[in-house]
């Protein structure tokens, strides 16, 4: 089967992703990771504008991926995977300002609840309005994790297809970031001059970053295929994938750029701290294995039994 966007998907996706070049990010990010949230709440808003947080509920899980591809290419903070994938499915309404959630075992603490203004726990089959408990801080330092203590219940809907779209929206980030960082590691081998010659002209510099290219390019189907079909399998084995061709990515673009992608001042550790967080949320990447592993025991023992 061959899929491709349609018009309007490919005008939506470029708008995106001219609203975020003419934007400071790297500063955004840097800002939000002090504390300092203006400038991340005014990109929120303009993003708000473009439609991102009513995807969920007013669109297709196609038009989610499009806009997390986007939201990880630029590691813009915040709890979009919580406000604009998660939340809005589980509720069945667009989420107005900021939201976010603590969703055990998975996400088993809550993203920015500090400034959020809704925080909810999901736990024990029930939608619980939440309190703001201890901070516990990430490896990703613009995001600040939340212990929360659930309260009244709300009325939503059934769990599992809004923790489907989360995790994709989470895989779709994990592929930006994993573009990204491959796009700004050719562009540094070819500037970058060692011996008399520009590093990038190196065969093993080549087939390493050949090798996230190749990663990426099966990664990109499989969450494509999950947007579709969003089903546990396809979300769970889309996050395993793209969970490992981003790390990829941030590993070998850690070795190309040398010294200088060890530095906190370097923009390159905004997307490589991110990587390493976004593996894990939403689910290890062993749980998902798990849950491919499961499904697949699941259909060999069913077809053997028929």
């Amino acid at each position: 089967m061959r899929f491709e966007l349609t018009r309007d998907q490919r005008d939506f996706a470029a708008s995106l992703d001219s609203l975020l070049a003419a934007s400071d990010t790297a500063a955004v990010a840097r800002a939000w990771a002090d504390g300092d949230h203006e400038p991340g709440l005014k990109l929120w808003a303009r993003l708000a504008e473009q439609g991102i947080t009513m995807l969920a509920t007013e669109a297709t899980p196609v038009e989610v991926v499009i806009a997390f591809e986007a939201l990880g290419k630029y590691a813009v903070p915040g709890p979009w995977v919580e406000s604009a994938a998660f939340l809005p499915s589980l509720l069945g309404r667009e989420i107005e300002g900021i939201a976010t959630v603590a969703a055990p075992p998975h996400v088993p603490l809550a993203l920015d609840a500090d400034i959020a203004d809704e925080v909810y726990l999901v736990a024990d089959g029930a939608v619980r309005r939440a309190t703001v408990g201890a901070i516990h801080h990430s490896v990703d330092r613009t995001r600040r994790l939340f212990e929360v203590t659930g309260e009244d219940a709300v009325e939503s809907g059934p769990p599992r297809f809004a923790v489907d779209l989360g995790v994709l929206a989470t895989a779709a980030q994990l592929l930006g970031l994993g573009e990204r960082i491959l796009a700004d590691s050719v562009t540094y081998v070819k500037q970058r001059k060692q011996f008399g010659r520009e590093i990038g002209s190196y065969q093993a510099i080549k087939h390493a970053l050949a090798d996230v290219r190749i990663a990426l390019d099966f990664a990109r189907p499989l969450v494509y295929g999950a947007a579709i079909d969003t089903s546990r399998l396809n979300a769970s084995t889309a996050k395993v994938a793209c969970s490992e061709a981003a790390y990829l990515a941030s590993r070998t673009g850690l070795q190309v750029h040398g010294a200088i992608g060890y530095t906190a001042e370097f923009d390159l550790s905004i997307w490589l701290t991110k990587v390493r967080a976004l593996v894990s949320a939403w689910g290890t990447p062993a749980a998902h294995r798990q849950i491919v592993l499961d499904s697949l025991v699941s259909t060999v023992s069913t077809g053997r039994e028929a």
